[in-house]
């Protein structure tokens, strides 16, 4: 299971979505794969990591800067977000 998967099990996450018009397939967690490949995490009760989200929608790219906090043991997670930046697609003339 992802942490994407994991974060979309819990309401919070999907209301942050919600508020910018993001669809679940349109989120990509910057070096998720990085984060699973670590073999010394997959014992440990509860992990935090600081991470990037990035998330897309019709206005351009926002990227969601916090603190990753997951089990993977239990299979939870929760995004606790510091700050957002939004990209606005260009404009085409």
């Amino acid at each position: 299971m992802n942490i994407k998967e994991l974060l979309l099990n819990g309401q919070s996450f999907s209301k942050l979505l919600n508020q910018f018009s993001i669809e679940a397939d349109d989120v990509k967690i910057q070096d998720e794969d990085v984060l699973l490949a670590d073999h010394k995490l997959e014992h440990k009760e509860i992990v935090k990591e600081s991470i990037c989200i990035e998330g897309k929608n019709k206005d351009g790219i926002i990227n969601f800067f916090g603190t990753l906090h997951y089990n993977l043991l239990n299979k939870l997670a929760v995004f606790e977000m510091h700050g957002f930046e939004q990209i606005s697609k260009p404009q085409v003339c």
